[in-house]
């Protein structure tokens, strides 16, 4: 397993952070922030900003310990991950966490990896929060389904071979396959299919596109724990995706032509997986 390797700060440079105009995390308010896919430097300047004003951070389980470091001493870490097949906390007890403690005065701070709208259950705490009559802030992150391709030398769009791709995620609020999707139109929709939390349920994913027309030859790639030293990609097809085992999540599951730009873009490897900040 690759450890992270720390590297000299360039203090000059990130000194000038301290006198930039970043709005501030008010007292009773909520920030919803995008931890990015991996790396704790994938965050925005305005999410690292966010993290040194917060009295409290609510985090999911894919925020790195190294991006949690950068908070101030005083602030409260509260984990509050959701992990498939796990005790988790509930959905609707993670909001009312976010409503007390905005109400008690905390500058709450809610990291969520990848962006907080990307499957994210940013909706609904926004909206919770809306109800509560309490003030937030959205700071987008960058989604595991761009920024983790990228890292894998996948482009999720390319003119030679896709003007669309679609997301979609592999499983509903009860943990099945999702019963709402219309998988014949999504297996037409459009050449490249980007899935989130799908590995679980892979198997039967694959079944219903390939009786939806789509070919069992055509590519697949999955990219686990994504922009961190221990991402792994697995490469296969379509028709052979549901005698994978032991997928190591969490993963981005993609299908279409473009992982076969891996071939000259798979630029993550070496010295760069050794680097803590991406």
């Amino acid at each position: 397993m690759f450890g992270w390797i720390r590297k000299p700060r360039r203090k000059g440079h990130f000194a000038a952070l301290d006198h930039a105009d970043f709005p501030q995390l008010e007292p009773g308010t909520v920030w919803l922030v995008g931890a990015g896919p991996g790396g704790p430097g994938l965050v925005s300047l305005l999410a690292f900003s966010g993290i040194g004003q917060a009295d409290v951070i609510v985090h999911d389980a894919l925020v790195s310990s190294e991006l949690l470091a950068m908070a101030p001493p005083h602030a409260e870490r509260i984990f509050a991950g959701k992990r498939g097949g796990k005790p988790s906390p509930k959905q609707a007890d993670i909001s009312l966490q976010l409503i007390a403690l905005a109400k008690a005065g905390k500058r709450v701070l809610r990291l969520k990896g990848g962006d907080p709208y990307m499957f994210g259950r940013g909706g609904e705490e926004a909206g919770a929060l809306h109800r509560a009559g309490i003030k937030f802030r959205i700071v987008p992150g960058i989604s595991s389904g761009l920024g983790g391709l990228a890292y894998a030398g996948i482009p999720i769009t390319h003119r030679d071979t896709n003007h669309a791709v679609m997301f979609l995620t592999g499983h509903d609020e009860s943990g099945a396959v999702p019963q709402g999707v219309d998988w014949p139109a999504v297996a037409q929709a459009a050449p490249v299919l980007v899935m989130f939390m799908a590995v679980k349920h892979l198997g039967a994913i694959a079944g219903r596109l390939l009786a939806a027309g789509r070919d069992p030859n055509e590519r697949l790639a999955i990219v686990s724990h994504a922009a961190s030293p221990q991402q792994r990609v697995i490469e296969t097809t379509l028709g052979q995706a549901a005698a994978l085992t032991d997928v190591p999540t969490p993963a981005i599951v993609v299908l279409g032509p473009v992982s076969a730009y891996r071939e000259s873009l798979d630029w993550y490897v070496g010295q760069a997986r050794e680097h803590v900040f991406g």
